[in-house]
């Protein structure tokens, strides 16, 4: 009984110890977050340039950056980040892979586009301001952070359609090129009225490839996206919603022949790779038939399938995500 009192006071003791080594350590992580913050914040705004670019070639394929406000296209994207986090992106801003960015092959940067996660529905706003992937199966590398919200940082990869917002980029084009050079990195709403009034007929369209046609994007793609021209004005990188999605298959497109024979000599070469069909697609006023192989359901399983179709002669065939049903 004696002792009751000694015990109760080093137990106290020993919980006032406890709580106020918590507060400390509560007051260090907030200490940490809030010197994260600023230089997150510091971060967000930094000098841009408005870059397309000249022609480049990586393992024997051409990429030709263009202004192109009609891009569609549907694929595999992939994410990058620690390796490369603090250093300079391809149009020299410094690359952050918790703000919400992507590299991109062929559209200016930056850019603004729409990826959506055809697995899953979401739909994200992000700006392009790096180029890549460099790994042919791939159309898209979000930052760390888009791959987060998009729901994809685990697995690697997923099925994506990109589109660019034609409206957002352009009247980012026409600020920057105006010399007003410092934006966020996640971009505030862009007023319409930045946007130059330039009629269709001015507009630079890349020169046309010469055939075969192996661009995935000039084909009109089945997928349950929302129609660009309804989307809400102004859209801000950062802005996630959702959309409704079907089943989608994997397959790997050897190209786009205006001509059928050539088409049927592609087959015949492919055959043994898998089930091959040819299918005509109507492009403008054109009639091409599209060779493909597939649908495959595995991420790995088109990877393997693209490699051999390259190997084959043909290394500009690309993969393709198409909605099922409409095979």
């Amino acid at each position: 009984m004696p002792r009751e009192p000694k015990f109760k006071l080093r137990f106290l003791t020993r919980s006032l110890a406890i709580a106020l080594v918590g507060v400390m350590l509560g007051a260090c992580a907030e200490t940490q977050f809030l010197m994260h913050t600023a230089k997150r914040m510091n971060k967000d705004k930094q000098s841009t340039t408005y870059k397309v670019g000249n022609p480049y070639q990586i393992e024997g394929i051409w990429y030709r950056p263009a202004e192109d406000y009609n891009y569609r296209e549907t694929g595999i994207a992939s994410w990058y980040g620690p390796n490369f986090d603090g250093r300079k992106t391809a149009n020299g801003e410094i690359f952050d892979q918790y703000s919400v960015s992507a590299a991109h092959r062929t559209l200016p940067m930056p850019s603004i586009v729409r990826v959506t996660n055809l697995d899953n529905g979401r739909s994200l706003v992000v700006r392009i301001n790096d180029r890549g992937p460099f790994a042919r199966s791939r159309i898209i590398d979000m930052s760390r952070r888009g791959a987060q919200m998009l729901g994809f940082e685990q697995n690697g990869t997923a099925r994506v359609q990109v589109e660019i917002l034609s409206k957002e980029s352009r009247a980012l084009a026409e600020r920057l090129k105006a010399g007003k050079t410092e934006i966020a990195a996640d971009l505030p709403p862009i007023d319409g009225n930045d946007l130059a009034q330039v009629p269709v007929a001015r507009q630079s369209l890349p020169a046309p490839r010469p055939e075969p046609i192996q661009t995935a994007s000039l084909e009109p793609v089945s997928v349950p996206v929302p129609d660009p021209v309804a989307a809400e004005p102004a859209a801000q990188v950062g802005e996630i919603s959702q959309v409704p999605v079907s089943p989608t298959g994997i397959y790997i497109q050897a190209g786009a022949f205006s001509d059928i024979t050539n088409a049927e000599r592609v087959k015949t070469t492919l055959d043994s790779l898998g089930s091959v069909t040819i299918s005509p697609v109507q492009v403008g006023s054109r009639e091409l038939y599209r060779v493909r192989i597939g649908p495959v359901s595995q991420v790995a399983e088109a990877d393997q399938l693209l490699h051999q179709v390259a190997a084959n002669g043909y290394p500009e065939a690309r993969t393709i995500v198409q909605q099922a049903a409409t095979q």
